[in-house]
Parts: C-alpha cells; sequence; structure tokens
C-alpha cells in the first residue's frame, strides 16, 4: 500500500511530504489488520457458532479474508469471496477466491455470484456467517433481477457512473433491480445468524449504501429511484426494461426491499471496522510529525469535482495571505468522494480533475503543493490513483504548450498530468475508505 513512483514525483521536499501524509492513509486503512480487531470483540458469536461460514465481496475481501483466516484459523468450516479480476491471492488456504470485473459487471460476476451463494446452502439457525463486505461490492456481487439481463445491468452501471449521481443514488437504483442488494443478500443466508464487517467507502458510513447494503434494511424505495432516473435525465438513456421495472414498483407490482423492522434482519449485526475518518486522523499525525499546522477540513466533501477544486483553491489562498484558519507551514486534509458529470471525451478521474482544477484556479498562489488519490488505487477509469501538483505546474505546463482549460472542459485530467508527469501510481491497494486529499501551503 505504497506510492509506486513517489520517488519521481517527489520533486521538491515539500512534494514528497505529500505523499508521505497519503501513504500514511492507505496504511491505516489496512483492511486485515481492521477485521481481526473486529473479530477478537465477537468472541461470544464465534464461540457460539456451531458452523462459521466466510463470505466476502468488494475491492479489499481478499485482505479481508486473510484478517479472518489468520484470526480464526480451524474455525472456519467453509468460504468464499469475490475479488476484483487480476488481484492475486497466495495466502488464503480455506477460503475460495472468485473473481468479478469492476466497475462495469459482466458474466463472471454473475457466476461467482451464484458460486458465493451455494457455499451458503443448508445453513441452520446454529451457525454463523461472516460477511465481510467493501467498496466495489456492488459491482462485483452481480446478480440482477429475474425481468433485468446482464447486458441491460451493465448499461445501467456504465450511465449511473457518468450521470453526476453521487453513490448513494446510483445505489438505490442498483438495489431496486437486484436479488442480493438492499438487504436481499439475506434471502441467501437465514436462518443462520449474520455478523457484517464493512469497510466503509460512502460518505458518512451510511450502511446501506455501502455496496449497496447486502445485509441492511434498506430506507430508500422505488419512487426514489424514479426521481433520481429523472433528476438525472436517465429516462432515455437508462434500459426500457429497467424503467419500466422501477415503474412497476412504484405502482407495487414488485415487492419493495426489506425495510428496518422486518424480521429477517433477526440476528443480523453489521459493523464498521474502517472508514474514511480513521485514515484522516492517522495523515493528519504525520503531517504534525513533518512540522505541519494541522486541520482536518472534513470528511464529509461531496460535489462536483471541479467546483469543490475552487473552494480548495478558495482555502488555499485565505491561509497563503492571512494564515487563517491555521498558520504557514500548514497542511489542510480532507477525504470524500466528489463526483465528475462526464461531457467530454477525455480521459480522468475524479481526483485528477480535482487537482486540475486546483491547478487552474490557484495560479496565483506562490507557494502549494495539492495532491488527491482514491484509496483503493484507482481513480475512474483509469490505471492512476490520483495526482499531484504544485504552484510551478500551470506555468510548466503552459510553457510546454498545453493549455490545462481544454483539458479540464474535456475531462482529460489523466492526459494532462500523464504531459506533466504528475500522476500518482500505487496499483490496487486491497482497500477503499474513499479519497484522501492534502493542501500544504507554506
Amino acid at each position: 500500500m505504497k506510492i509506486t513512483n513517489k520517488e519521481e514525483l517527489s520533486r521538491t521536499s515539500r512534494r514528497k511530504d505529500a505523499l508521505e501524509i497519503l501513504e500514511e492513509g492507505l496504511k491505516a486503512a489496512n483492511p486485515k489488520s481492521s477485521v481481526k480487531e473486529a473479530l477478537r470483540n465477537l468472541k461470544d458469536e464465534l464461540n457460539k457458532a456451531r458452523r462459521i461460514v466466510v463470505i466476502g465481496f468488494g475491492k479489499a475481501s481478499i485482505k479481508m479474508a486473510e484478517g479472518c483466516e489468520e484470526e480464526l484459523r480451524d474455525k472456519i468450516y467453509d468460504g468464499a469471496i469475490i475479488a476484483p479480476k487480476g488481484i492475486e491471492d497466495k495466502k488464503l488456504k480455506i477460503i475460495k477466491v472468485f473473481e468479478g470485473t469492476h466497475p462495469i459487471p459482466s458474466e463472471v460476476n454473475v457466476e461467482s455470484a451464484k458460486k458465493l451463494i451455494s457455499v451458503c446452502s443448508n445453513l441452520t439457525s446454529e451457525d454463523l456467517v461472516i460477511c465481510l463486505i467493501s467498496g466495489g461490492g456492488s459491482s462485483l456481487l452481480t446478480f440482477p433481477a429475474n425481468d433485468i439481463s446482464l447486458e441491460e445491468k451493465k448499461l445501467t452501471t456504465d450511465v449511473l457512473l457518468k450521470s453526476g449521481a453521487d453513490i448513494r443514488e446510483i445505489n438505490t437504483i442498483r438495489k431496486h433491480i437486484s436479488k442480493v442488494k438492499g438487504g436481499q443478500l439475506l434471502n441467501f443466508l437465514k436462518p443462520a445468524k449474520v455478523v457484517s464487517l464493512i469497510l466503509s467507502d460512502v460518505v458518512g458510513d451510511p450502511i446501506e449504501y455501502i455496496a449497496s447494503g447486502p445485509t441492511s434494511p434498506d430506507s430508500s424505495t422505488f419512487k426514489d429511484a424514479l426521481s433520481i432516473i429523472k433528476k438525472y435525465n436517465l429516462v432515455n438513456k437508462l434500459p426500457k426494461s429497467v424503467v419500466e421495472r422501477i415503474e412497476k414498483g412504484v405502482r407495487g407490482e414488485i415487492l419493495e426491499t426489506p425495510k428496518p423492522g422486518d424480521e429477517i434482519f433477526n440476528d443480523v449485526k453489521n459493523i464498521i471496522v474502517s472508514n474514511n475518518m480513521k485514515s484522516l486522523v492517522a495523515m493528519e499525525k504525520k503531517a504534525s510529525s513533518l512540522g505541519y499546522s494541522t486541520i482536518i477540513l472534513t470528511s464529509y466533501a461531496q460535489g462536483e469535482s471541479r467546483e469543490v477544486g475552487k473552494f480548495l483553491c478558495a482555502v488555499i489562498k485565505q491561509i497563503s495571505s492571512y494564515d487563517i484558519p491555521i498558520k504557514k507551514p500548514a497542511c489542510v486534509i480532507l477525504g470524500g468522494e466528489t463526483t465528475v458529470t462526464v461531457k467530454g471525451n477525455g480521459k480522468g478521474g475524479r481526483n485528477q480533475e480535482l487537482v486540475l482544477s486546483v491547478v487552474l484556479n490557484c495560479k496565483d498562489v506562490k507557494n502549494f503543493v495539492f495532491a488527491s488519490i482514491g484509496s483503493d488505487g484507482i481513480d475512474g477509469y483509469t490505471d492512476a490513483a490520483g495526482a499531484i501538483a504544485d504552484n510551478f505546474s500551470l506555468e510548466d505546463a503552459v510553457n510546454s504548450g498545453l493549455k490545462p482549460e481544454e483539458f479540464l472542459e474535456n475531462n482529460d485530467s489523466y492526459n494532462f498530468f500523464k504531459q506533466t508527469r504528475d500522476l500518482i501510481f500505487t496499483g490496487p491497494t486491497g482497500t477503499n475508505v474513499n479519497d484522501f486529499t492534502v493542501a500544504l501551503i507554506f
């Protein structure tokens, strides 16, 4: 869980500091240690179980499963997880690993979901299912409703990811076109007791929206899903079958997802084991040790990346000019998850677009470094985790003949930072707790 090109990016000592602070956030989001700590607090449930079955899905599922095996050892009767395709496992001995594609689901995801569910057959009320849930689980655990084809589900996911909708809105629709999301996975796990250990990738840690809440009561409705479709003008962009299913649900022709108070949630525990704030606190501690005045601005950052960039530039200017709200040298830390409404045909991600927006808006600030990454190591549809820039970035880009405004308008932040050699690479980190953003002002 390191920045693989840190040496190349550390062209100044301040840039190196920013990268080390980001790395501290990645270390704090270690899924294995988070799961092991949680299991130590569940001794009663573990001791009472006749059999323990471990299932999981998400970008962090392999490391979470490793934590289970190390902590429980031979107490595990059986298990299976669905992990992103290409992530190798060399440590798991009991828990089987199935593959899935992300962020767009494929046929292999459906087959893996069926295999995972088959592991949970013939469970009794004396058994315990430990369900490991992390970001990416919505795509990896794909089991479309009967009237929705996989191709229609894929198109729906693609349209939603490009619409500007936030993760809660996206998952509201996902839950209502699935057999397993929005608490419906429990239909395949009951009558066993269930404990879900959850690595949060959703701002504010609402359990029902993390990986679309497969073991959580769903407060959203078909009516909510239809409102989101209309809000983003998606009626004619989504598959007809998806819109028709949601309209039928609004009319009461299809059963709703299970709601709070439903008896299916008896003997079910949902526990957050790690989140964005935990990492931000670790980042602040690192920044302080490097001699910076620090502030965690928020772990709830949301909105259009380029607009959030404008706001953060205002914060940078305030500190640069007035030493308010903290004195220089200053480190501003925040987390959350912004969005990008794709209008151009370029390549990029929300973190890269955020950094490019700051570069454009902070052209008059003399001494700053700004960096932002996705904690999973994947920003948008790119191989980069994010990007880093400083007060020299705009000048260097213009001298090289680049026009940053055009890259931003074309949603082409990846190719801008590729040419300036400012892309941050980590590879898949095996965790996912939203994004980490750092601004140094000195």
